[in-house]
């Protein structure tokens, strides 16, 4: 490897993010890889030139589906569910959500809370509650966000970890409802 593609971790020439995110498509498929890129875009570890290079430099197994991931990454998902949730709801034909949007009072400014998935057009959110939203204290958390995001005029569909055992009919199903209420056509 060239050492135009490496970095220093810790002292030890190491490759950079976007070559591992690259030299991972060997191991890993699509959605996988487009949850590493979406990681390393939201954390300014490289930029879409970077990770377009590096799928360039790689022409062995899994070249195909750097090739698919690179058009679905996106800067600004905070976890690979995330990452997930947005390309079931793309795939399914539904429009892109925006990432992580910071709701705030529509009056005062306040802080409500940060959304995984929105559409501020249709004021639909999606989130997601990954295992630590089981903790009691991020529960009562959570229970009071709940009417809080309501109050501003959005609705909330909520995802769990089983429902992606059924995308069509407990993710994608619930959030076209909710943007057909709100006014989207396809």
């Amino acid at each position: 490897m060239a050492s135009d593609f490496l970095t220093l971790r810790h002292g030890l020439p190491v490759p950079t993010p976007a070559e591992t995110w690259a030299e991972l498509a060997s191991l890993h498929g699509v959605d996988d890889l487009v949850a590493v890129g979406d990681a390393i875009l939201t954390r300014r570890l490289a930029d879409d030139a970077d990770l377009e290079d590096a799928a360039r430099r790689i022409s062995r197994r899994g070249s195909a589906d750097l090739r698919t991931a690179l058009p679905l990454l996106r800067a600004g998902s905070e976890s690979p569910r995330e990452s997930l949730l947005r390309l079931i709801l793309i795939r399914a034909g539904l429009p892109e959500p925006e990432l992580n949007r910071d709701l705030r009072d529509g009056e005062t400014g306040r802080f409500i809370a940060r959304l995984d998935l929105s559409y501020p057009r249709y004021r639909v959110a999606v989130e997601y509650d990954g295992r630590q939203h089981a903790n009691l204290r991020q529960f009562r958390r959570d229970a009071d966000r709940w009417p809080a995001i309501a109050a501003q005029g959005w609705m909330l569909v909520r995802v769990v970890d089983h429902h992606l055992r059924d995308p069509a009919g407990r993710v994608v199903a619930p959030v076209e409802s909710a943007l057909r209420a709100r006014g989207w056509r396809p």
